[in-house]
């Protein structure tokens, strides 16, 4: 999936989905296999959230967005995502970052360096890392 837009003003998973899009990817990561719309749905429920109709919605347009598949079971759709959390978020910020670099590059290097200040001992450790491991392979 490739994010078409990325809200600044939003926080977690609703910088890249809509508000109900977020907690049905967040219910299916959550999960340990395939759910039906039903399960979702239910889950959903029980936060007063949404009807059937609109889950099946969702749901399907996230299959059509590439972030989940959808196999057939009898007369159940079963979903899954595509890919883990963990990798989901990684594709996604680094194709933000390859993004930002094309377009802007210098400028955002400095601001990376500039937030590099607030990180953790850890973070800048990892960094310094990976620039020894590029100068050795130039």
């Amino acid at each position: 999936m490739r994010v078409r837009s990325f809200k600044l003003d939003e926080s977690g998973l609703t910088r890249f989905f809509g508000p109900l899009e977020a907690k049905v990817m967040d219910i299916l990561w959550a999960s340990s296999g395939e759910l039906t719309i039903r399960e979702v749905q239910q889950v959903l429920e029980q936060e007063k959230l949404t009807n059937f109709n609109t889950v099946m919605t969702v749901m399907n347009r996230l299959v059509e967005k590439g972030v989940l598949q959808k196999r057939t079971e009898g007369r159940s759709s079963l979903f899954r995502p595509v890919q883990s959390r963990v990798e989901f978020l990684n594709k996604q910020s680094k194709e933000m970052t390859n993004e930002l670099m094309d377009e802007f590059g210098n400028v955002v290097v400095s601001h990376m360096l500039d937030a590099l200040e607030e990180a953790d001992d850890d973070l800048v450790a990892k960094l310094e890392h990976k620039i020894q491991q590029l100068k050795k392979g130039l």
